[in-house]
C-alpha cells in the first residue's frame, strides 16, 4: 500500500514554504509602507502568493499556506488584540478557492485558469469573508474596501499571468515536479 503525499518533493514543499514567506514580507511592507485609514484601506499584494499556491499545489496546501501567511503576519506584527480568525479563514479560503479551480475546474497551467482562480479567490476570501471579519473592528466602513480590490485584484491577475507566460517560470514549474 502507497501512502499519499502531500508534496511531490521537496522542491514543492521548499516552494511553498517560500510562498508563505513572500505573502508575509509583501504584508508587512504593504502594512508599513501602503496603509492609510488606520488599517482598513491598504494596498497590498499578500493574496498573490497565496494564489498562485493554490494553483500550483490544490486547495489543501493553498489553504495551509493562507492560514500560515497570515498566523506569521499576525506574529510579526505589533497588534495587541488577537488574531482575527475570520480574516485567516479568507486568506485560506484565497488558497482552497483558487486550489480547487486549478485542480478541479481548468486543471491546465494557463492564463484563462490564473484569471479564474485569482477573480473568485478575491471576491470571496478578500471581499466578502476578509471585510466579514473586519466589520467589527471598522463597521460600515469596511465596505470602501470591495472598490479597492476591485482594483488590486486585476494588478495581482496581471502579475500571475505575466509570470506564466514566461518560459523561466514555466520551467521552473516542470522541474520542481509538482
Amino acid at each position: 500500500m502507497q501512502k499519499s503525499r502531500l508534496f511531490k518533493s521537496v522542491g514543492a514543499l521548499t516552494l511553498a514554504a517560500m510562498l508563505v514567506a513572500m505573502s508575509v514580507a509583501i504584508g508587512i511592507f504593504c502594512k508599513s509602507f501602503l496603509n492609510f485609514g488606520a488599517g482598513l484601506f491598504r494596498i497590498t499584494f499578500e493574496n498573490l502568493p497565496i494564489i498562485l499556491s493554490g494553483i500550483l499545489f490544490g486547495p489543501v496546501v493553498g489553504g495551509a499556506v493562507g492560514i500560515a501567511s497570515d498566523l506569521v503576519s499576525y506574529l510579526l506584527s505589533p497588534q495587541i488584540f488577537p488574531p482575527n480568525l475570520i480574516v485567516t479563514a479568507g486568506a485560506a479560503a484565497a488558497g482552497i478557492i483558487s486550489g480547487t479551480v486549478g485542480k478541479f475546474i481548468i486543471k491546465e497551467h494557463s492564463v484563462r485558469q490564473v484569471i479564474v482562480a485569482g477573480g473568485l479567490s478575491h471576491l470571496v476570501g478578500s471581499m466578502i469573508i476578509k471585510s466579514i471579519g473586519l466589520f467589527s473592528f471598522y463597521g460600515w466602513a469596511v465596505l470602501w474596501r470591495i472598490p479597492l480590490y476591485l482594483v488590486i485584484a486585476p494588478i495581482e491577475i496581471l502579475i500571475l499571468c505575466l509570470l506564466y507566460k514566461s518560459r523561466s517560470f514555466m520551467r521552473l514549474i516542470e522541474e520542481i515536479k509538482l
